[in-house]
């Protein structure tokens, strides 16, 4: 069986290039178990819709496969019509959260025949012997299909991995690494360790999922518990990468990377141990470090950490709560406050809009962070699928089509719903004043109109 995964390009008009990690484990997955692969990589080459169907007349298959975030369904359905009309008789296959999130809208409303649900390493192979062999779908665990008659049946859940550490590596030869390599450093923030020109950037996954259920987050490994790699297999990676790659930066490219203290210890210790010469970013929890932890955020610094990445998202308790967020905002500055000490930089982002905002309330988280010296990635909330904040607006008849939403959720730099009372002109002209007065007071190189989407946000270590 011959099989075509595409790399689809989320954002063309962004320059940013990021391997794409979850791709690599399901292509490396697929070509392992024997079957005839190639890959269309929209997003490393910047392919047209047009391109892709070109290369598409070009080639023979059976299955084609791809997927993206819930935000890229209507690229997803184009692509869905675009096989379609190329070999009818192919199966398209979706995953990724535009398939777990809404496998009913999906096969439903597109070309799409099956989606894979969750975690899509083992399933997709399993998914691809059942369609060789001409089998019955309802036998493979994790997917949604298709019947004859129209509806869509969802089969059992697939257990996930519970030891990630078996998970092979990425073949990473199945994908232009050259460009990748060379276009990664795009996704790094200032300030930078070295050179700009000579940084070698690559993106790593620790861990699969994240240890928290915040209302307004949906991520594919939502239902399938957090896991992490081991430091040693970790290491092994890393170590790969340079041999192969000449890699010099590592973006730790998780939801959550660091949950507790100890195993940020054990990854230390492995890097230090290791003989390995490399930068990183990586996420934590917002209220890990304290000051007290002086020795080993020192350990971290001495281990290459430029940064670290945690959410804020709001300095206001009551909306934190309505977020089911575990942060106190006070945690959260003192754990800005050891980084400093550290000389670690601090990333953060915003989440505005919840229905309880007001204009007090973004005064008091755009305060928080002009007062912490952090300039925020902030963003609208943007409503998910499968998330609570997506019910309430449904139940508020904000949402009264979703395929129509789903088309046009965009980016969440982009106010799509206004859950406030505050008139949306009137919102949006709050949010650019209160960054300007952060970026002015750092100092930063950000126009106006890049306030929201400036790619820079960092903050001063002091």
């Amino acid at each position: 069986m011959k099989v075509v995964l595409i790399n689809i390009c989320l954002r063309a008009d962004v320059e940013k290039i990021l391997f794409p990690v979850g791709l690599g484990y399901v292509a490396s997955a697929v070509h392992r178990a024997g079957y005839a692969l190639e890959i269309i990589d929209m997003d490393a080459q910047r392919q047209s819709f047009e391109e892709v169907e070109e290369k598409l007349r070009q080639k023979e298959f059976d299955v084609v496969g791809f997927g993206c975030i819930v935000t890229g369904y209507g690229i997803v359905k184009r692509l869905a019509e675009i096989v379609k009309r190329v070999r009818p008789e192919a199966w398209v296959v979706a995953g990724n959260s535009v398939a777990t999130s809404i496998p009913e809208i999906l096969l439903a409303k597109t070309q799409v025949d099956i989606a894979s649900i969750g975690e899509s390493d083992l399933t997709v192979v399993d998914l691809f012997a059942c369609l060789e062999k001409g089998g019955d779908l309802k036998n493979v665990a994790g997917i949604a299909f298709k019947e004859k008659d129209g509806t869509v049946r969802l089969t059992p859940p697939r257990m996930a991995i519970a030891n990630i550490d078996e998970v092979p590596l990425p073949e990473w030869e199945l994908f232009e690494m050259q460009t990748y390599v060379d276009m990664s450093k795009k996704y790094i923030s200032e300030p930078y360790p070295m050179p700009y020109e000579e940084i070698r950037a690559f993106a790593v996954n620790t861990a699969r999922g994240c240890a928290f259920n915040c209302t307004f987050c949906y991520h594919v490994f939502k239902d399938c518990g957090y896991r992490t790699r081991s430091a040693a297999n970790i290491i092994e990676e890393i170590r790969l990468l340079q041999e192969r790659y000449a890699v010099n930066y590592i973006n730790f490219w998780d939801e959550l990377t660091f949950f507790s203290k100890r195993q940020a210890n054990a990854l230390m210790d492995a890097i230090l141990s290791s003989g390995l010469k490399f930068h990183w970013t990586a996420s934590c929890r917002g209220n890990l470090f304290t000051r007290d932890d002086l020795e080993l955020l020192t350990k971290m610094k001495q281990a290459g950490c430029v940064g670290l990445g945690y959410s804020l998202e709001s300095a206001n308790k009551g909306i934190l709560q309505s977020m089911n967020k575990k942060l106190d905002p006070a945690d959260f500055a003192e754990q800005k406050k050891a980084l400093d000490a550290a000389g670690i930089i601090t990333w953060t982002s915003l989440v505005v809009g919840y229905p309880e905002e007001t204009e007090a309330t973004l005064k008091e988280t755009f305060d928080f962070c002009y007062d912490n010296d952090i300039y925020p990635s902030a963003g609208y909330l943007l409503p998910q699928p499968k998330t609570p904040i997506y019910r309430h607006a449904r139940e508020r008849g904000l949402i009264p089509d979703e395929e129509t939403y789903l088309l046009d959720m965009g980016d969440r730099q982009d106010l799509r719903i206004n859950l406030t009372s505050i008139p949306q002109e009137r919102l949006e002209q709050l949010v650019s004043s209160h960054l300007a007065r952060i970026r002015d007071k750092l100092q930063l190189n950000i126009s106006d109109a890049q306030l929201l989407k400036s790619g820079k946000y960092r903050a001063r270590a002091k």
